[in-house]
């Protein structure tokens, strides 16, 4: 059974309302459960919040009148929601308002990175290499296009959001990978050279020779002293 509400109040919309209107826009009448694949695969490579919303949302956005919900009669009476006309002025209304915040960087990693200073240079090391590892690992992803999963009972739903992240988002998430991947690879580096300033600054304090390097100067595996 089809419900739909109507309301002559200008609706309280955010960011995941939007989300859910434009998903629903995109791929048809979808349930939560549904929403939420769509959001792994595609949106939530570049948009983060809490999972939970996809299953509150629509039934607020029913009540509202921009969408609609069905429910199965048995089996899992699964709540199946559609976009109204209403919906999709609503969602017209808000494209038509360009977005002009600054965009939102909360990166643990840099968090850490900059109270580093408070410890030995080796948590900066692994801080940055354990970096390079996650943003290695998410760009060789990207690069390798490895998202193919088709949508629910065979459609092409989610196929089509696939195509349109690879082809309008993706390009910002490979810029973002490699100046990550970049960026981390320099304090590394900073990191690296800090240390080998330190070996040399060690081995000059204890009269050992110094090799080409810039280590001390080693001969069967140990180090040369007067």
């Amino acid at each position: 059974m089809s419900t739909e509400h109507s309301t002559s109040e200008t609706p309280q919309l955010t960011p995941t309302s939007y989300l859910v209107l434009g998903l629903l826009a995109r791929e048809g009448p979808s349930t939560p459960y549904d929403l939420k694949r769509h959001v792994a695969a595609t949106i939530g490579h570049f948009w983060s919040f809490p999972h939970a919303l996809l299953y509150k949302e629509p039934p607020r956005l029913a009540e509202l009148g921009l969408l609609t919900e069905q429910r199965e009669e048995g089996g899992r009476r699964r709540r199946l929601f559609s976009i109204t006309d209403a919906g999709h002025q609503a969602l017209r209304s808000w494209l038509a308002r360009p977005a002009r915040q600054l965009t939102e960087l909360r990166d643990l990693a840099l968090l850490q990175l900059f109270f580093a200073d408070l410890e030995p240079t080796a948590a900066r090391l692994a801080i940055a290499r354990e970096q390079l590892e996650v943003h290695r690992a998410q760009l060789a992803e990207y690069e390798a296009g490895q998202r193919t999963e088709t949508g629910r009972n065979g459609s092409v739903g989610v196929t089509r959001s696939l195509e349109h992240w690879r082809g309008v988002t993706l390009p910002m998430g490979l810029l973002y990978e490699r100046a990550a991947v970049e960026f981390w690879g320099g304090v590394e580096g900073s990191v690296a050279a800090e240390e080998t300033a330190a070996d040399r600054s060690r081995a000059e304090d204890d009269g050992a020779p110094i090799a080409p390097n810039g280590a001390a100067g080693i001969t069967g595996g140990r180090v040369q002293a007067d």
